[in-house]
């Protein structure tokens, strides 16, 4: 198949989804044409030594890159983001008529901030199946306030018009197919595939004495806590839990993030001596760390919108074995309880995380070998690159066969 994507985002920045899946159907013998802006996520700024200019394109063995300028949001305000999202809307339909021409499937990774691309070029390319992959609860990034209502509208209008206009629809999380079918959407244009990690780098390992003198002062049971200390964690839930339990367990938090500093602040004042900080480490350290710590916690705020959200870091502690605890609703205590792959408790309830800090505690080691065997049997199963590639490429060749008639010419309609 020709194949387009359009993504707001793609490697080098933090975008493994798109950027794996590309490759993976390029090497699958697919021609692979990657429509996306230049680096500059997530700071706002370019990237020391790429330069934004019209004609940038590189092309490596079946998978052609072609990168539009738009305006880089570093203050990371509503006007910011929206002008970041319609410039980029702007520049991609300006290239995006020839450079995606007789591509038999149109996939588009990343709304809110690729809608507007997307609502444009289909304008443009005239009748080209498409696939749309909503990896997040999205509803989080428009802006809600009254000042702001016109932009909200704006982006929701695009949204819906890419939804109906889609033959099938990708969605992360069972919760977000619920959600899509509320809005109006065909549940039969919707499949469920979770999203997979980056398993060069997050497979089962061993502890190195260096990990371990990081992660541990004792024997005692460590849960560690590894990646963004922010909004969307309510990581101040952990620190209460951990300070009711005195010496019976580490909580460890590795990472930074906006909501440090207040973390930080609260262990202080609680004197939570069993809860220590580690500053963020390469992601090729992980394993490691995973390995010398017990358990993995995974915390999702009590908010409605982020119930169809699991964390990435939910899969990449599946994916090298380590047992989890997880103070999350939705779908990320579903996957957990479901894979049999640790515990679990209501979100942001410090006395549920509390008790089962106790519970894992007491927990043999043996059983939690096997809760790390079970996860990583659930992800390879469920959530891996393999079969998450798999899945996305039988959607587009699904959509791609609608798009033609008997003998073989481009036509469309809506599956």
């Amino acid at each position: 198949m020709r194949i387009g994507i359009l993504t707001f985002h793609f490697p080098p920045e933090p975008a493994f989804i798109p950027g794996s899946l590309a490759e993976e159907l390029a090497a699958r013998g697919h021609e692979v044409r990657v429509l996306t802006g230049f680096p500059d996520y997530p700071g706002g700024h370019i990237y020391p030594g790429w330069r934004q200019r019209w004609h940038h394109e590189t092309r490596s063995r079946g998978l052609t890159v072609r990168r539009v300028p738009r305006y880089s949001a570093a203050d990371a305000t509503v006007r910011a983001r929206m002008a970041s999202w319609l410039s980029f809307a702007g520049s991609a339909a300006l290239v995006g008529r020839r450079f995606l021409a007789g591509v038999d499937v149109l996939y588009v990774h990343q709304p809110p901030a690729a809608a507007f691309a997307s609502a444009a070029l289909l304008r443009l390319l005239g009748p080209v199946p498409l696939v749309l992959h909503v990896p997040d609860v999205w509803a989080e990034q428009v802006p809600d306030s009254a000042d702001d209502g016109r932009w909200a509208e704006r982006v929701r209008s695009a949204m819906v018009r890419t939804y109906r206009a889609a033959g099938r629809i990708a969605v992360t999380a069972p919760s977000l197919r619920d959600t899509l079918v509320a809005d109006g959407v065909d549940p039969e244009r919707i499949r469920v595939v979770l999203n997979w990690t980056d398993e060069r780098i997050f497979r089962p390992a061993s502890a190195s004495p260096a990990a371990r003198r990081l992660v541990r002062r004792d024997e005692r049971c460590v849960v560690m806590h590894a990646g963004t200390i922010g909004a969307r964690q309510g990581l101040d839930t952990a620190v209460r839990a951990a300070a009711t339990l005195g010496d019976t367990v580490d909580l460890v938090l590795v990472g930074s993030g906006p909501d440090e500093r207040r973390v930080r602040g609260l262990a202080a004042e609680l004197r939570a001596d069993n809860v220590r900080f580690v500053d963020r480490r390469s992601p090729l350290d992980m394993p490691e760390l995973y390995a010398a710590a017990d358990y993995q916690l995974v915390t999702v705020r009590d908010l409605p919108q982020l119930r169809g959200s699991v964390p990435d870091k939910l899969q990449a502690a599946l994916s090298c074995g380590a047992p989890v605890v997880a103070s999350a609703g939705g779908d990320t205590a579903l996957l957990v309880e479901r894979a049999r792959a640790g515990l679990s408790c209501p979100p942001e309830d410090w006395a549920s995380l509390a008790d089962r800090f106790w519970l894992a505690a007491q927990i043999p080691a043996p059983t939690r070998v096997e809760m790390g065997r079970r996860g990583r049997e659930a992800y390879l199963r469920d959530m891996s690159l393999p079969s998450g590639v798999d899945r996305i490429e039988g959607l587009l060749r699904e959509v791609a066969a609608t798009g033609r008639d008997a003998n073989g010419e481009r036509t469309f309609h809506n599956a």
